[in-house]
């Protein structure tokens, strides 16, 4: 009986020294042992892992790629420009011992340099940099991020820029130069479009102008064109060559007017010269007849037919003034 509890209190012993001695690692994680405060130099690997009990004391390090948002710093661009900007680093621990021996908290000290050198890019960059052509300012930040890294086991994957808040007065700035410059680019494809039909048109106008016919010809086809869309209204264009040769004409026909109205008015007044006997005002005149005077509008008149009846013959004749 004295053997049989002799040798259970053994096995509990074992039990419990095995359980002290005995430490499991997962798969994602490297563990690291302290004999006594010091540390060793083997990492345990993932699975079990035999420690000394009360000697021994093991720490497990995770190895997985961690992503760390760095907070959203704000500073002054180099074209002196106010931005916040915030991104994303991705790294993992490549060496467990630096990373428990050489830096208190990794991920902490990560952190802070992290933010101390995004803010320091910032103020090396220009603007359009940040929001057009961030490849190397992220593998500027990477390089700054992998000096200190490196010391303390750390392997920097990746850095990257994730967003770049302006300010309010600046969004508008950009939207109105954007507004200018496509505004620009359209009158300059307008005019470039305006410079091509031109030259075409004026090589039309070159090929009409040899055969007159070809005017005709594109005016009846604007014609159908126009009445092809039901309109009850269609305008015809107007030659400009016809309004020139009646305006000529108008011209023409009232200076003959004025000058058929001043030989109108010699006419007469060489009538008024002739003596009391030719006109009738005489002594052997009747004295109960009422002499009559043309009006100077008929008078007019008869010269400008006598006018328009001397246009064929070369000259003008006017009849002398008679009483009725």
């Amino acid at each position: 009986m004295i053997v049989v509890d002799a040798l259970i209190a053994l096995l509990v012993v074992l039990a419990v020294y095995a359980g002290l001695s005995v430490r499991m690692v997962q798969q994602t994680q490297r563990g690291v042992v302290f004999r006594f405060g010091r540390v060793l130099d083997g990492v345990r690997g993932p699975g079990l892992a035999r420690i000394r009990p009360v000697a021994d004391r093991l720490r497990r390090v995770n190895v997985q790629t961690v992503t760390m948002p760095i907070p959203a710093q704000e500073g002054i661009t180099r074209d002196n420009v106010t931005v916040r900007v915030d991104a994303v680093v991705y790294f993992k621990v490549v060496d467990p011992v630096k990373a428990i021996v050489d830096v208190q908290d990794y991920g902490f000290a990560m952190s802070q340099v992290a933010q101390t050198s995004l803010r320091s890019i910032i103020g090396k960059s220009e603007l359009d940099d940040l929001l057009a052509n961030r490849e190397p300012i992220n593998q500027g930040l990477e390089l700054m991020l992998d000096s200190p890294a490196l010391g303390w086991g750390i392997q920097i994957d990746r850095v990257e820029i994730k967003d770049v808040a302006l300010p309010e007065s600046m969004k508008r700035s950009m939207a109105r130069q954007a507004e200018a410059d496509r505004e620009r680019r359209a009158r300059i494809i307008t005019a470039d479009g305006e410079f091509q039909a031109s030259a075409r048109l004026s090589e039309a106008a070159k090929v009409m102008a040899e055969t007159p016919a070809a005017l005709q010809l594109r005016l009846l086809q604007t014609v159908v064109e126009v009445a092809a869309e039901k309109n009850s209204t269609l305008v015809l264009p107007f030659p400009v060559e016809l309004l020139r040769f009646l305006e000529s004409s108008t011209e023409r026909a009232a200076a003959q007017a004025a000058g058929a109205v001043g030989a109108a008015g010699q006419g007469r007044s060489a009538a008024g010269a002739v003596g009391p006997e030719e006109d009738g005002g005489g002594p052997g005149a009747d004295p109960g007849v009422e002499q009559l005077e043309l009006p100077q509008v008929a008078v007019a008149a008869v010269a400008a037919a006598a006018a328009e009846r001397a246009d064929g013959q070369g000259r003008l004749r006017t009849a002398p003034p008679h009483a009725a």
